[in-house]
């Protein structure tokens, strides 16, 4: 067991890397201002650490807040194995499916501004919704129960697929070298994989969103996601592609391959090229403490430092689950919500530990998020390649919470 002088020394390291960002510092505290275990936070470095040392992960940055503090930020490793350039917590990661709950949050930004209802229709934006079939297993096609509204978009119970599916694949449906129209028009050529509302099926349905918020707010996406949330909410930098002046902060994306870790840039349009894609589903870059501050936004039902970007009831909407009944029984007590986040809904069916009410996702690089209204704790882990350290993190910081 640690003594007591060596958890202070630990509070005080770990206030010595946590700077102010954004366009106000984000509050501070020691662990144990909050309600947090400064030698469990030390398990949680510990951990990483030796995800390191064990070379499942090159490096990766962690983030804890509570009770609207920052209390615990923390990076470990290196951005690059070649480089060897240190990760920091400026360091950018490819926060792939992350990226949906911001565009989330911005579909809503304009339903609170009443530019469209959650049960309209998608066709009354994009008209080439409206001739969309359906595929039966056995390979017919034939028009859909009903038309897909955009809370099937939000939801995933559009009937779309997901880019990695093989028909999306073979159909060439998504590419980062083509732009949000061609997206539309691939997509709505290929058939729906079931009646719209009847599953769940996690889908590239929020890069149609990202086409139906510029329709609604006359602005491209990615000036509309600047200006109405990364400026507001001081998060410098979060963006569709790592500038040159970035690229020296850019971490490197690895795969496991015969027990050792290889670089794998699975994009034909790099992270470090503007593509002519801005994805609502997959499209974004970003750093723990930015990403800190959307989660915080979130916790705090649309508000940070004074700045609101949404009401509450439109939070709770977004962070508690919106499925049916019906759907929900093929999803293990786990929710979705119009957010684009995970909820837990019956904890006891969870492999790990978690309170009802948690909610987060995760990018497919290996960046991962998770706010606990329960503890009003919010987590940040990012790295580029995962294995099992996010479940053992996550795990520990629960413990380290205290009442």
């Amino acid at each position: 067991m640690k003594s007591r002088g060596a958890a202070v020394v630990l509070c005080l390291a770990m206030l010595t890397v946590v700077r102010p960002f954004g366009a106000e510092p984000f509050p501070r505290a020691t662990p144990e201002a909050v309600g947090l275990n400064a030698a469990k936070l030390q398990e949680a470095t510990d951990v990483m650490n030796r995800f390191v040392a064990e070379k499942k992960i090159a490096g990766a940055v962690a983030a804890v807040a509570r009770r609207g503090k920052l209390a615990y930020l923390q990076a470990v490793g290196v951005q690059d194995l070649e480089s060897r350039a240190p990760m920091t917590d400026r360091s950018i990661f490819r926060i792939y499916s992350m990226t949906k709950p911001v565009t989330a949050v911005a579909a809503m930004m304009l339903h609170e501004r009443g530019r469209f209802a959650l049960n309209d229709p998608v066709s009354k934006f994009i008209p080439e919704f409206k001739n969309m079939v359906v595929s039966s297993p056995e390979g017919s096609r034939r028009p859909p129960a009903r038309e897909i509204t955009v809370q099937d978009l939000l939801l995933h119970t559009s009937g779309v697929n997901h880019r990695t599916s093989p028909l999306y694949q073979r159909e060439k449906v998504r590419s980062r070298a083509q732009g949000l129209p061609q997206f539309i028009a691939n997509i709505v050529r290929v058939p729906l994989m079931e009646d719209p509302g009847t599953r769940y099926r996690y889908s590239e349905s929020p890069t149609v969103v990202g086409r139906l918020i510029e329709i609604w707010s006359g602005e491209p996406f990615d000036r509309f996601l600047a200006n109405q949330i990364f400026q507001p909410l001081g998060m410098t930098d979060t963006v569709f592609w790592v500038a040159p002046e970035q690229a020296a902060r850019f971490t490197s994306r690895y795969a496991l391959t015969n027990g050792q870790l290889v670089a794998n840039e699975i994009e034909e349009v790099p992270f470090t090229v503007r593509p002519a894609l801005l994805e609502g589903a997959v499209g974004l870059v970003s750093t723990a403490p930015d990403f800190l501050r959307f989660s915080q936004m979130l916790l705090n039902k649309g508000e940070l430092a004074g700045v609101r970007l949404l009401s509450s009831k439109s939070v709770e909407s977004m962070t508690t689950n919106g499925l049916s009944e019906a759907v929900m029984k093929e999803r293990n007590g786990m929710g979705w919500g119009l957010g684009n986040v995970e909820v837990v809904v019956d904890p006891a069916r969870q492999k790990m530990p978690a309170n009802r009410g948690e909610y987060g996702w995760n990018g497919s690089a290996g960046t991962y998020f998770w706010n606990d209204p329960a503890t009003d704790t919010v987590t940040v882990l990012m790295t580029q390649f995962a294995d099992r350290l996010p479940g053992q993190f996550k795990a520990i910081v629960q413990q380290a919470v205290q009442p």
